[in-house]
């Protein structure tokens, strides 16, 4: 399954930026950061509702905003890309 996952975390407090962290923390052990709180994840179906519940566990739901984007299968590999951006290699083994 493929997915962009985006999020904004309101960093206006300590408490906020160490959030941002652990979000980022979190998306970076599923995919791969194609910008600064955008990821591109391929992940097996019984991961997705660890991932949910690990990311809806450490947002404030009233000041924070993640979204998952399911994509079609393959989607990933038809990126277009401008300027610096680079293809991510979503297949193959992440190291956690």
């Amino acid at each position: 399954m493929e997915y962009l996952v985006v999020y904004d975390v309101d960093t206006t407090t300590p408490a906020g930026e160490r959030r941002l962290r652990q979000v980022a923390k979190v998306c970076e052990g599923y995919g791969l950061r194609v910008q600064k709180s955008v990821f591109e994840m391929t992940c097996m179906p019984a991961q997705l509702p660890r991932l949910r519940q690990t990311l809806t566990d450490i947002i404030d739901k009233t000041r924070d905003n993640v979204r998952l984007y399911r994509l079609q299968e393959g989607t990933l590999n038809s990126v277009e890309r401008l300027g610096i951006a680079e293809l991510a290699p979503h297949r193959g083994d992440h190291i956690l």
